[in-house]
């Protein structure tokens, strides 16, 4: 054994276009959102790839094998509140 290898493999990605780190090779959309301070009962997670989107709207803790330059956005689901005068 190597003194010091470990692996510390660091994956980049953005949520919102908004740059985040994580050295877990999976994490779940509701642990994406958490980290960019969203919550999964008002948001759900899309991972865009080039032209196509895949919504992980009814799938929240499905695990997603990270790699670098992922990209994802976040849909609100939420209550809107409308004010009427």
């Amino acid at each position: 054994m190597t003194e010091g290898h470990e692996d510390h493999h660091v994956f980049h990605y953005t949520v919102d276009d908004e740059p985040y780190t994580t050295n877990e090779h999976t994490l779940t959309p509701k642990e994406i959102l958490a980290k960019a301070g969203l919550s999964a009962d008002n948001y759900y997670l899309v991972q865009i790839r080039g032209r196509e989107q895949e919504s992980y709207k009814d799938r929240p803790n499905e695990p997603i094998h990270m790699h670098n330059d992922m990209k994802f956005i976040s849909v609100f689901t939420g209550e809107t509140t409308v004010s009427r005068r």
